[in-house]
C-alpha cells in the first residue's frame, strides 16, 4: 500500500513532539554480592546515545546470579512519555537473546521503589506504570506512557545485561511560552514557571487535568488550566477541541459529570471569550449554552434550593456538606451571570432574562459559608458576600492551611478582590512554595501545610526519622502513590500573578480594551508579557524611593489601555 493510499484512509495525525532525555543522576542501586551484581551505573549518565551499537564501553552491566539487580534513575523534572532502553550485544557468548526486566515509573523516588497496592496505594490506575517487559539485545524498545520523573529497572531473570542506555522519550506540545511574569522575588518567578510547565505537560491530546492518573477532560478542573493557558500561551486549538469533546459526550439533559461541572463549562467559555473574543467559536455553542441553562434553571426548587444529584467542588470541601451546599449556590449564581451575558450576544433576552431572575432569587437566600474556605470565596466572587469581610472571617485565618490546590485559585482571586495582595503572595509562597522546598517540579492534586511536618523531599529515599510524603498523605481517590504530582488545576499562582501583580485583565472580548493595574505589595518591581489576539502586552512596575509605583507598557495598536 502506498503512502497516499494509507493517508486517504484518514489518518490522525499527533501534534505532540517526541524527544529523548538522559537521566541526570543515578539515586540507587542493589549493590554488589554473590546474587548479583550492577557494575558501572554511571555510565547511564553518560550520554552514550539513542542509536544501539554492538558494544559500549560505558555500558551498565546488571548480573542477575539468584538476586535481581536494580537501579534508581532520576531525570531531574516530571516528563510525560515512558522510557527507551538500548542494550548492546556485550562480549559474553552465551548471553539470551531477551531477558525479562520490571520497569517502575514513580512522580517520586519512592513511588518508584514501591510495591504494588499495600498501605500506600500504588496502583496502575490510568496508565501501567509497573510493568514487566522482554528487553531484546541490539535493541532500543519503549515501555510505558505515563507521568514520571524517576525510573527503576530490576533485572528478572537470570543471567546479564548491558544497558548501553535509559532515556526518557518526552512527549509534549511543541509551543511558545509567549506570557512571562519576572519580580523581585525569585521564587514567586519560579512558582509562575512551574503552573506554567503543569499545564503544558498536561496538555497532550486534550487538555488533561493528571500526566499520571486523571488522563481526562473534566471541565471544572479545566477552568484554572485555561485560565493558565490564556496566561501563558494565548489562543490554542486544545481549549476548544476539549470543550467540544466534553459538550458532545454530554447531550442534554445529561449534565457533564458533575452538575457544577456544567457550570465550569459555562464559565470557561464566557472567560475564553473575553480573553481572545473568538466570536465565531462561540457562537457555535449557542443552543447548547442555551438548553444547559434551561436546564441548571430546572434543578432550583421556588425557595432556591439547589436540587442536583451530586453537589461538588472539590474533594477537601467535601468534608462540610454545609460549606458545599454554600458554595454550589454561588457557583450557580457565576453560572447565571455569565449565562445572561451570553445569550445577549446570542439575541436571547427571554433565556437572559430567566437567567437574571434566578440570580435574583439565589441572592434571597443565602446558605451560610460554614467557615468554608472554598464557599465564602465563590460567594465573594459572585457578589454574595463582601471579599473583605469573606477573607478577615473565612480565607485569610490560619492560611494557607485549609488552602486546597484547585480552590486555591479562587481563594486567592478573592482575597485580591478584597485588596489583600501581601496575605496572598504570603499564601503562595509557603503553600506552592512548600510543594517546591519538597522537590516538585510540578504542582499536586492537593497538598496540606501539616503535610511539611518532618517531611523528606520527593526527590529522594525517605531516611530514617523522616516522612514520604507521597506514600502517607492523600485522600479520597488520591491515597498515597495514587495521587497525582502534576495536576494541571494546582496552576492557579500562575493566571493570578499575571492578573493581579502584573495587572493585565481584559475589559472587553478579546483585549479590545485593557485594564493595567499593578499591586506590588512588598514587591520592588514586577515585569513581563501577556498574550492578546493583537499581540503581547509588555508591562514593568517599579517602586519608586517615594514609594509610588512607576508603569511603563507598551500594547498592540489598537488596543484600548485604562489604568485606573
Amino acid at each position: 500500500m502506498s503512502m497516499k493510499e494509507i493517508q486517504a484512509r484518514g489518518l490522525v495525525i499527533d501534534p505532540r513532539t517526541r524527544a529523548f532525555l538522559e537521566p541526570t543522576r543515578l539515586i540507587w542501586t542493589s549493590g554488589c554480592d554473590e546474587t548479583s551484581e550492577v557494575i558501572h551505573p554511571e555510565g547511564l549518565l553518560g550520554g552514550n546515545g539513542w542509536q544501539v551499537t554492538k558494544e559500549a564501553p560505558n555500558a551498565c552491566l546488571l548480573r542477575h546470579k539468584g538476586e535481581s539487580p536494580g537501579v534508581l534513575l532520576d531525570f531531574g523534572t516530571e516528563l510525560h512519555g515512558g522510557v527507551r532502553i538500548a542494550v548492546v550485544e556485550g562480549r559474553t557468548p552465551e548471553r539470551k537473546r531477551s531477558i525479562r526486566m520490571r520497569v517502575r515509573f514513580g512522580e517520586s523516588a519512592m513511588e518508584a521503589m514501591s510495591e504494588l497496592g499495600g498501605p500506600t496505594n500504588a496502583t496502575n490506575d490510568h496508565v501501567s506504570r509497573d510493568s514487566i517487559v522482554d528487553v531484546s539485545l541490539l535493541g532500543g524498545a519503549e515501555f510505558g506512557t505515563t507521568g514520571f520523573r524517576f525510573v527503576r529497572l530490576d533485572l528478572l531473570d537470570e543471567g546479564e545485561i548491558e544497558l548501553q542506555s535509559v532515556q526518557a522519550v518526552f512527549v509534549y506540545r511543541e509551543i511558545e511560552y509567549k506570557g512571562s511574569f519576572r519580580c523581585s522575588d525569585p521564587l514567586l518567578e519560579k512558582i509562575w514557571e512551574t503552573g506554567a510547565y503543569t499545564v503544558h505537560l498536561n496538555m497532550q491530546d486534550y487538555l488533561w487535568d493528571g500526566i499520571k492518573r486523571d488522563r481526562m477532560v473534566w471541565t471544572g478542573d479545566m477552568h484554572p488550566e485555561v485560565a493558565t493557558i490564556s496566561t501563558v500561551f494565548g489562543e490554542h486549538e486544545i481549549v476548544p477541541q476539549s470543550m467540544d469533546f466534553k459538550r458532545n459526550r454530554s447531550p442534554l439533559p445529561m449534565l457533564m459529570d458533575m452538575p457544577t461541572y456544567s457550570i465550569w463549562w459555562l464559565l470557561v467559555q464566557h472567560d475564553w471569550y473575553m480573553q481572545h473574543g473568538n466570536e465565531a467559536y462561540l457562537l457555535e455553542q449557542r443552543d447548547y449554552i442555551s438548553g444547559l441553562l434551561r436546564e441548571l434553571i430546572g434543578k432550583v426548587e421556588p425557595d432556591g434550593t439547589i436540587n442536583v444529584f451530586r453537589p461538588f467542588l472539590d474533594w477537601p470541601a467535601s468534608s462540610n456538606p454545609a460549606g458545599v451546599t454554600a458554595g454550589v449556590h454561588a457557583l450557580f449564581v457565576l453560572g447565571m451571570q455569565a449565562g445572561a451575558m451570553l445569550c445577549r450576544l446570542f439575541g436571547e433576552e427571554e433565556t437572559a432574562e430567566q437567567c437574571e431572575a434566578l440570580e435574583r432569587r439565589l441572592q434571597e437566600n443565602i446558605p451560610h459559608h460554614a467557615d468554608s474556605k472554598q464557599a465564602a470565596a465563590l460567594q465573594a466572587l459572585a457578589g454574595l458576600m463582601d471579599p473583605v469581610a469573606a477573607n478577615r472571617d473565612v480565607i485569610a485565618p490560619h492560611a494557607p492551611s485549609g488552602y486546597s490546590t484547585f480552590y486555591g485559585y479562587y481563594m486567592l482571586r478573592a482575597r485580591a478582590e478584597a485588596g489583600d495582595i501581601t496575605g496572598s503572595l504570603n499564601s503562595i509562597r509557603a503553600y506552592w512554595g512548600g510543594m517546591l522546598e519538597l522537590g516538585a517540579t510540578t504542582f499536586w492534586e492537593d497538598f496540606d501545610m501539616a503535610w511539611m511536618e518532618g517531611a523528606a523531599r520527593i526527590d529522594e529515599l525517605t531516611p530514617p526519622g523522616k516522612i514520604d510524603v507521597h506514600g502517607t498523605y492523600g485522600g479520597y481517590c488520591y491515597k498515597g502513590y495514587r495521587h497525582s504530582l502534576c495536576h494541571g488545576w494546582a496552576s492557579g499562582p500562575t493566571a493570578w500573578l499575571s492578573e493581579y501583580v502584573l495587572g493585565v485583565s481584559p475589559l472587553e472580548p478579546g483585549f479590545r480594551k485593557v485594564r493595567i493595574r499593578p499591586h506590588l505589595a512588598d514587591l520592588a518591581w514586577v515585569e513581563g508579557t501577556y498574550p492578546t489576539p493583537h499581540g503581547l502586552i509588555h508591562v514593568r512596575h517599579e517602586r519608586e524611593a517615594d514609594g509610588r509605583v512607576r508603569t511603563e507598557y507598551m500594547v498592540p495598536s489598537g488596543v484600548i489601555v485604562v489604568t485606573d
